[in-house]
């Protein structure tokens, strides 16, 4: 009962839509991670959820880094692709290679992540990393809540200059 109660607890708690990536000898592999959170500015580390039986994670385990594809809000169709199991995910859509990882091209924004931590947690562990090169992007994002892929409604609506412009603009 309270696995249920949990799961339809957590579908209203919107997340930003990830493909998280990595390379070895077999090619690129990568998969869609809801789990993505930041963690520290100083230093920079993020965190991402992987199941212990995810072969993903076995491979980020040895090559020890990973790269964080951050989907805009029309990337719903490439969320469902790296979602699929025996998917040639990678022969379906453009890409590059990034200081060696798979980069989508369409993606919203990248972050190239080396291991910092991998942390027990329940059926998942928790993997910590320390980003290593950052590129920001300006498209709404790709959130996932109530079992529905869509965006944050206000971020379309009314763009707003960064917050340090505000302050900026104050302590004149």
């Amino acid at each position: 009962m309270l696995d249920q109660e949990f799961r339809d607890l957590m579908t209203g708690v919107c997340a930003p839509v990830t493909v998280i990536t990595t390379a070895d000898q077999d090619g690129p592999h990568g998969a869609t991670v809801s789990s993505f959170a930041s963690l520290s500015l100083r230093p920079p580390l993020i965190s991402i959820a992987l199941d212990r039986t995810s072969s993903l994670l076995a491979r980020i385990q040895r090559a020890g880094r990973f790269g964080v594809n951050v989907l805009g809000s029309a990337q719903d169709e490439l969320a469902l692709l790296f979602a699929r199991r025996g998917a040639d995910r990678f022969a379906q859509v453009s890409w590059s290679s990034s200081r060696g990882l798979p980069r989508l091209d369409e993606a919203a924004s990248w972050a190239v992540c080396d291991l910092w931590q991998v942390i027990e947690a329940g059926d998942h562990l928790l993997l910590v990393g320390l980003v290593t090169r950052a590129v920001p992007g300006q498209q709404p994002p790709l959130v996932y809540g109530h079992r529905t892929f869509g965006t944050h409604s206000r971020f379309s609506e009314r763009p707003r200059k960064p917050i340090v412009d505000h302050i900026a603009a104050c302590a004149r």
